[in-house]
């Protein structure tokens, strides 16, 4: 450990986030390398692929540590644009669709969503038009700004349509914009926004499986073998984990294939099945911690623009999981919505990762610009 300490790339790194981050990617590798015993040489693959995506998105993780996060705000529109102009291709032919969403590039060994990558410059947009606009964020022209480039993406999410994405895109803008904000009605006026649009949405969007998912997430029990077979299935996995867990590649929801997606969207009952509530505590401390070091790092950050884009870090990431685990326990609609370090994916963890390297990058800065100060 001394010796990595004294690498050039990793100098000035926060240990704490960085082991962190580990020890819930070793979450998710337990939880897939369990589903793939009961469940065939596939998902062995999807397994070592994992791997090969973590292994990627630590380089990934540590160039953007050692890259000046300034250099984001600088190009920040230019991938902003670059995010929407994939975003109308995937649409094309161009564009697979994978479980009912062309939200897909497939490129032979992997596919690339890129709405992914829409989330990366989303939150730098936003961090830079904080820093800048933060004095007179109420004008009306700062308003429709920060409106706009939210709305955009989250269209193309939805026409995909990905609503889980579009979800996460939605309220990482108002959870933001909610707390920088200090005109009440601006608040009032977007939930009336908000309502206005689900009703909109429920009569001339939604498709009908979507309106099933909604129905069965008021009252799972109306079709417990169809749209409400995924929430129960998942429901029962957790409650049956009771305290110690039924142990790795030992939980029968998860080994007879009763839970679906059980390496993505549903991983977090795997894990509940198998660990039981000790494990759970432990994955919802690790995130906890997560959370602590996006604070404190927010804190040290030098400038306007490291602290705003630490804390939409800590946004994002928060929505995914509160979906993620919603989902799992039956609390909110399934949407698609991956587990952070723990869920199977190329792109999502490759992002991931990336924007924990950007965020270490806030904390290097903010120690440098504090001379004499090692750590918080």
């Amino acid at each position: 450990m001394l010796l990595i300490r004294n690498l050039s790339i990793f100098k000035r790194m926060d240990w704490s986030l960085l082991v962190t981050v580990f020890l819930l990617s070793l979450f998710g590798l337990a939880a897939i390398y369990s589903v793939a015993l009961g469940q065939g040489l596939g998902e062995f693959l999807n397994f070592k692929k994992q791997l090969l995506w973590l292994t990627v998105g630590l380089i990934s993780m540590l160039f953007f540590s050692n890259i000046d996060y300034h250099y984001l705000q600088k190009i920040g529109w230019f991938g902003y644009f670059i995010s929407l102009v994939l975003l109308i291709l995937v649409l094309t032919p161009l564009g697979s669709t994978i479980r009912g969403t062309r939200g897909w590039f497939s490129l032979g060994f992997f596919s690339f969503q890129p709405v992914e990558l829409a989330k990366i410059f989303l939150i730098v947009i936003l961090a830079n038009i904080y820093c800048h606009c933060s004095r007179t964020i109420n004008q009306f022209r700062h308003l429709f700004l920060i409106g706009f480039v939210a709305l955009v993406p989250f269209i193309l999410a939805v026409v995909q349509p990905d609503f889980g994405s579009a979800m996460v895109l939605f309220f990482t803008w108002f959870i933001s914009f909610f707390l920088i904000t200090k005109n009440k009605w601006h608040i009032i006026f977007v939930m009336v926004s908000l309502v206005a649009m689900f009703i909109i949405a429920w009569f001339f969007v939604f498709q009908t499986y979507q309106k099933d998912r909604i129905n069965t997430f008021l009252n799972p029990s109306l079709d417990p073998l169809g749209s409400g077979y995924n929430v129960r299935q998942s429901i029962i996995a957790v409650g049956a984990g009771r305290l110690l867990g039924r142990g790795l590649g030992f939980g029968s929801q998860s080994q007879l294939k009763f839970i679906p997606e059980s390496q993505t969207d549903f991983i977090f009952s795997v894990i509940a099945e198998e660990l039981g509530f000790i494990g759970v505590a432990m994955l919802l401390g690790f995130f906890l911690m997560l959370f602590y070091r996006f604070y404190k790092i927010a804190l040290l950050a030098p400038d306007d623009f490291g602290m705003f884009l630490s804390i939409l870090v800590a946004i994002l990431i928060f929505i995914h999981v509160f979906i993620n685990i919603g989902m799992g326990i039956g609390l909110l609609p399934v949407t698609g919505i991956s587990l952070p370090f723990v869920s199977y994916g190329g792109s999502f963890i490759v992002v991931m990762l990336t924007l924990i390297g950007i965020v270490m990058n806030v904390y290097k800065s903010g120690l440098i610009s504090r001379k004499g100060q090692i750590e918080i």
